[in-house]
């Protein structure tokens, strides 16, 4: 009797199952993925677990890696002030020493045409003959002894003169204004000593008149025994005295004017053309007077201006006079704007530095 209900019992379990299965297919597969992921899990090996040491405290640990990215901030922000980037647009100027190897001058100055301010110098107060740059003295004087309308009468000895010259006539008179002009822009020998014997007597006197007018505008070492410039025995001038006195003789309107032309017709029909070639080969040129010797060599002395900034620049004893003027003025510009900037920024402090105690007694008073 009990066989029979095994039978019955084992029966109704299986059709249970099979029931079970058609209405639950995933049942089968879900037992089956768990028991892999139960296998899987037994055949991983446990994680590793990281020794931190004195690190274990992980708030200690966040900390630590802080002060390692500051440190490392700061060693970059040290390095990078030491080792600040070239700007590009304001260079500073090529140091002194290095920069006279650019230029072939013996002397050479460049001075502040306004303050008188020296901005550079190579051996600017060495004495040297100073060739045709004299004749702003000779211009000078005459501008200021003479109207201009002066009939000037012309010795031998005046027309005799070695070039530069504009032959002049030994039979005839000339206007004192065309004279004047033929010294300043053709550099004429003959006219500066007609206007010296026209004014002075004689030559000499004359030239004894120019150191006179040197000494007054402050050119101590100038010392002239020619209206021309020629080489004479004794006659001097340095980088310096040049530029003292073409700075002083531009402030003079009538000088000015005149040193600004290219070329002028005089009253008898000829043609005088400047020699000073930086009127247009050197931007911002106002005048200049060029001479020549072979004592002197190259010699030169000349206002520049550009904006604001005004400079007057003399080079003495030069084997390449244009190429060192245009050098000295590029240089004198840049020395110039980098000192006006550094102004600025002075007078920019000072104003911020009074707003703040004005700000702070404000506040004190309140």
């Amino acid at each position: 009797l009990k066989l029979p209900g095994c039978i019955f019992f084992t029966i109704l379990i299986l059709l249970l199952t099979f029931s079970l299965s058609i209405h639950c297919p995933d049942a089968g597969a879900q037992t089956s993925t768990s028991q892999k992921q139960q296998k899987s899990k037994k055949k991983s090996s446990p994680p590793k677990i990281i020794t931190l040491g004195k690190y274990n405290d992980i708030s200690r640990v966040k900390r630590r890696i802080t002060e390692k990215k500051l440190s490392s901030t700061s060693k970059q922000t040290v390095a990078t002030s030491s080792n600040p980037k070239k700007e590009t647009v304001d260079k500073a100027p090529v140091p002194a020493n290095s920069f006279n190897k650019l230029i072939s001058a013996k002397s050479a100055i460049i001075i502040d045409a306004r303050s008188g301010k020296t901005l550079f110098a190579k051996a600017p107060d060495n004495p040297r003959q100073p060739a045709s740059t004299i004749k702003i003295l000779t211009g000078m004087i005459a501008l200021k002894s003479l109207t201009g309308n002066e009939q000037v009468p012309v010795s031998s000895w005046a027309a005799g003169q070695p070039r530069s010259k504009v032959d002049l006539n030994p039979k005839k008179q000339y206007q004192a204004h065309d004279l004047i002009n033929a010294v300043l822009l053709a550099s004429a020998n003959d006219a500066s000593v007609a206007l010296a014997e026209k004014i002075a007597g004689s030559e000499s006197s004359f030239a004894n008149l120019m150191t006179e007018k040197a000494r007054q505008w402050g050119a101590q070492n100038t010392v002239c025994k020619t209206a021309t410039g020629l080489t004479a025995k004794g006659q001097t001038s340095t980088a310096r005295d040049l530029a003292v006195m073409f700075r002083h003789a531009m402030e003079e309107p009538a000088f000015a004017e005149r040193m600004k032309q290219v070329k002028v017709k005089t009253t008898y029909g000829t043609l005088l053309r400047n020699h000073n070639k930086a009127l247009w080969q050197v931007e911002g040129t106002q005048g200049g007077k060029t001479g020549f010797t072979n004592a002197a060599r190259q010699t030169y002395v000349g206002k520049f201006k550009r904006g604001d900034c005004e400079i007057v620049v003399a080079v003495m004893g030069s084997e390449t006079m244009w190429n060192d003027v245009k050098k000295l003025v590029q240089r004198g510009f840049a020395l110039q704007n980098r000192s006006s900037t550094a102004s600025r920024n002075r007078i920019d402090e000072g104003q911020g530095l009074h707003a703040l105690a004005s700000v702070s007694d404000a506040g004190q008073r309140n």
